[in-house]
């Protein structure tokens, strides 16, 4: 028999502190580019993701799955250059980058995708978001040190 275990339907990454280990709006300048193999930031340094970010959001898409981001920087711009630099765009079907509570973040993916709360995980880095979009009936994984394959499987096991 085929799994009958529910799957979630759309995936939803915070970025700072968990996709990668900085915020976006104070720890690095802005503009960013290309350099080589590597993002720098305005003043010559390297802007690096979590190791294994690109192999999951890859295996995320490949499985089926819809993926978004919900953060709530008010580096808007530099947050979505990164998400271009890093070659990410083509990952994410809804973006919300703006600041305000996530519940509007939420609010947003669910009219657009048409997609109920309850068949949605949430990677978040902040207990304060965890609890806001929690409410909502999203189950929210709180992301200790960055995204990882094992924080990422655990989360869809226990879906």
């Amino acid at each position: 028999m085929s799994d009958m275990k529910r799957k979630p339907k759309i995936l939803v990454f915070d970025l700072d502190y968990t996709l990668w280990p900085f915020w976006v709006d104070t720890h690095v300048t802005p503009p960013f580019k290309k350099k080589g193999n590597h993002v720098v930031d305005a003043r010559g340094q390297n802007v690096n993701y979590y190791k294994q970010v690109p192999d999951v959001l890859r295996r995320l898409t490949d499985e089926g799955y819809e993926l978004g981001v919900a953060s709530r920087t008010s580096e808007i711009s530099g947050a979505n250059q990164l998400l271009k630099l890093f070659d990410w765009e083509k990952y994410f079907k809804y973006k919300e980058i703006y600041p305000g509570c996530k519940v509007a973040h939420f609010s947003k993916i669910q009219k657009a995708s048409g997609t109920d709360y309850k068949d949605m995980i949430f990677f978040d880095d902040e207990h304060r978001n965890i609890v806001d979009v929690s409410k909502l009936g999203v189950t929210c994984i709180f992301v200790k040190s960055g995204v990882t394959h094992s924080v990422v499987e655990d989360a869809l096991k226990n879906f």
